[in-house]
């Protein structure tokens, strides 16, 4: 098994490798200091299992897993048991709590070695949990062609549904994430972010003008010049949202 170590601190790497020692068909192929660094040794060794810390510097854990394809096998390695341990156990995700113990560590082996490789279902159910702590809620983190891309909330402009992606608007243009309309819907801040219609949330702050448009329809105009149908239901949302 080829396993990659992604960790900021130098000596939590240095205790895991110590701690694979007695793990013979275990090879360490690549060490990383972050998620940045993490994204391009999985795509290049394609490991079959990754020690992951969480608290990171750029991007955390969970946002690095997020932007892998098809994720390898991960044991988490953190110091901050706030971190949605109800989400490891509910997913079946193993973690380890820093300091741990070479005991605690064969155990996590031993559940790893017995374990048959998670599903991706598992995995973005995972993930989807882990996404809502509150150190995320505050940007979304994507792959724009080879480059990370880290976007603030308070720069979207709007949401748009396409296929199994979403494309989010900002100033700087727009770009795609593999996650659901009803994923945003629920994470992004209810008074800042309205979903007008089932292909569209659109930041309320930017909102100019609501327009007739249709039977039951109206069109939303914002200040960037946008122009997004509204829904029935979405425009009973706007209203009471924004207190019209």
């Amino acid at each position: 098994m080829k396993a990659i170590l992604i960790d900021d601190e130098p000596l939590a790497r240095m205790m895991v490798k110590e701690y694979l020692q007695s793990y013979t068909d275990i090879e360490v192929v690549q060490e990383c200091n972050d998620g940045f660094e993490g994204v391009k040794a999985i795509q290049q060794h394609q490991p079959d299992l990754i020690f992951l810390d969480i608290q990171m510097p750029k991007i955390n854990g969970f946002e690095m897993l997020e932007l892998i394809e098809t994720p390898p096998q991960v044991i988490f390695t953190t110091a901050f048991e706030e971190y949605a341990i109800k989400a490891f156990e509910t997913h079946a995700v193993d973690y380890l709590l820093k300091p741990f113990s070479k005991e605690r560590f064969d155990k996590a082996m031993q559940k790893l070695l017995q374990q048959q490789k998670p599903t991706t279902e598992k995995t973005e159910a995972f993930l989807e949990t882990a996404s809502q702590s509150p150190a995320q809620s505050n940007r979304v983190v994507l792959k724009d062609g080879g480059k990370i891309k880290i976007i603030p909330v308070p720069t979207i402009q709007y949401l748009e549904a396409a296929d199994d992606y979403v494309k989010i608007f900002t100033a700087e243009g727009s770009f795609l994430k593999k996650k659901t309309m009803g994923f945003f819907e629920q994470s992004l801040p209810a008074q800042q972010f309205i979903r007008v219609h089932r292909s569209y949330i659109v930041n309320t702050q930017l909102i100019t003008r609501i327009d007739p448009y249709e039977k039951d329809s109206h069109l939303v105009l914002l200040s960037t010049g946008a122009r997004l149908p509204v829904s029935k239901a979405g425009y009973v949302k706007m209203k009471e949202v924004l207190g019209i």
